[in-house]
């Protein structure tokens, strides 16, 4: 008896050593996937017609994911102006039913370039089919998760920040004399007044510099993939029927180099990201000072191509001083928040049949645009539901924590966010999980602008304050 007590003890001991011996095993995987789409394809972002006629640079889906052990969360980043909930929901379908991932855990969203194509008809329709283009990205987006997730292999991770004022500016200024909306609203300030325009007082609000990042490397230090984030619209200056995936991708391009990456590299690749924050009412225009001072180069693509370069040195910079963990806590939760619609008073539907009922040849009443508008706030009011429900999600990486809202949300909400966040480090991703358009506080839909008008803000004046009531609750929820 006394002989089989003590090897019973020896091999208790031995279970406990084993079970301290296995230590939890932190994964990543990365991947980008080409989604660039056929010539002749429309292109959007602009009020003219724009179809696709050279493909300047492809476009991407970029993917990562991340594997504690216990919970997995993937990020992908689309190359396009912002899709619809409808394609992300099916890539989400065909990520669960094939790998596995939790839809809750899946975040994904559109950079914002303005040079790239149309992925599904409007994005308040509630019964049109996805297009062939919306079906190929859904089925494309779905495939680089798969690619990322079959990449996976042992990680560490870091996570951290640096200050990049340089190509941030708020784009809407108070302004001396009031200006009009396109159908008869008095605005306060005006969206891309003009350089050095002399009614132009001051920006409206503040910018966030915060360049945020991930870094991911193989246990060996070989680099996995960076996902960064900024808060900055895009950069643009595209010729028209270009396709480019804008500043985002060449920053990736830029950081690859930096790290010293192999191009030739068979397997796996490095994958550099650029995500877009809270940025909708930002862009890389400095309209209080000449324009040689903020931008110093007059053809297209060179603009983005200094951007680019210059965040990615400030980010490689920044990388040599993060320090790396073998392994950190994931999570992630998704909530549905429903919202009023923003509709016409009937004195603007007053201003939109006078707009409609006169002659084109007639000088416009108050804009340029204003049938253009005019007829988008009559499809508006006759299709328009009068509330919509939209996702909300949050993940957490160890300390840092994730946002994602539909929207492209002014930055001070993300500011808040940051701000009031349970975790140590935050950032918002805009544009996820769909695009209902502009999202701007309720001080600055009392400001007017391009940013609130009708069809342009899609959700009531308060939404912004019971999002990011919502996301919050997400993150405390997380942590």
């Amino acid at each position: 008896m006394r002989q089989f007590k003590i090897v019973l003890i020896l091999f208790l001991l031995g279970c406990i050593s084993n079970l301290r011996g296995q230590e939890k095993v932190f994964m990543a995987g990365a991947s980008q996937i080409d989604i660039t789409p056929p010539l002749g394809l429309e292109l959007i972002g602009n009020f003219a017609e724009n179809f696709a006629g050279n493909i300047h640079d492809p476009l991407h889906a970029k993917s990562l994911v991340l594997d504690d052990g216990n919970s997995k969360i993937a990020i992908v980043i689309v190359d396009n102006l912002g899709v619809t909930e409808k394609v992300f929901e099916q890539a989400k379908e065909y990520i669960q039913n094939e790998i596995g991932l939790k839809k809750d855990h899946v975040l994904i969203a559109s950079t914002h370039t303005h040079s790239g194509p149309d992925a599904g008809e409007f994005y308040m329709s509630e019964t049109e089919p996805l297009t062939e283009y919306g079906k190929f990205l859904a089925r494309k987006i779905a495939d680089g998760v798969t690619t990322s997730h079959h990449n996976l292999e042992p990680a560490k991770i870091a996570w951290g920040g640096v200050a990049v004022p340089e190509h941030v500016f708020v784009r809407r200024w108070f302004m001396k004399d009031s200006v009009y909306s396109p159908y008869g609203t008095k605005d306060i300030v005006a969206m891309n007044p003009g350089t050095m325009n002399p009614n132009i007082v001051k920006p409206s609000g503040p910018v966030d510099p915060e360049v945020s990042f991930i870094s991911l490397q193989a246990t060996s230090g070989r680099p996995i993939s960076v996902l960064a984030n900024y808060s900055l619209h895009y950069v643009g200056w595209v010729p028209k029927g270009d396709i480019s995936a804008d500043y985002f991708a060449l920053f990736g391009a830029y950081l690859g180099q930096k790290l010293s990456v192999d191009e030739d590299m068979k397997y796996p690749p490095f994958v550099g990201i650029m995500s877009n924050g809270t940025s909708g009412n930002v862009n890389n225009n400095d309209y209080g000072k000449p324009r040689g001072e903020t931008r110093s180069v007059d053809r297209p693509y060179e603009q983005m191509d200094y951007v680019a370069r210059d965040v990615a040195e400030k980010v490689y910079k920044a990388l040599q001083k993060v320090k790396y963990s073998s392994w950190v806590p994931l999570g992630g939760e998704l909530s549905v928040l429903p919202l009023k619609t923003h509709r016409a008073s009937p004195e603007v539907m007053a201003n939109v049949a006078r707009i409609l009922d006169r002659p084109d040849s007639d000088k416009p009443l108050y804009s340029s645009r204003e049938k253009i508008y005019a007829k988008r706030i009559l499809k508006m009011e006759l299709e328009w539901p009068d509330e919509i429900e939209v996702q909300l999600q949050a993940l957490r990486i160890g300390d840092l924590g994730i946002t994602g809202l539909p929207f492209e949300a002014f930055t001070q909400i993300g500011l808040e966010i940051k701000d009031k966040s349970p975790f140590k480090d935050t950032f918002t991703i805009e544009l996820a999980n769909g695009d209902y358009l502009y999202l701007p506080t309720p001080q600055e839909v009392e400001l007017g602008g391009y940013e609130t008008w009708l069809s342009i803000r899609t959700v009531e004046k308060y939404a912004s304050d019971k999002i990011t009531k919502r996301l919050l609750e997400q993150l405390n929820s997380l942590k």
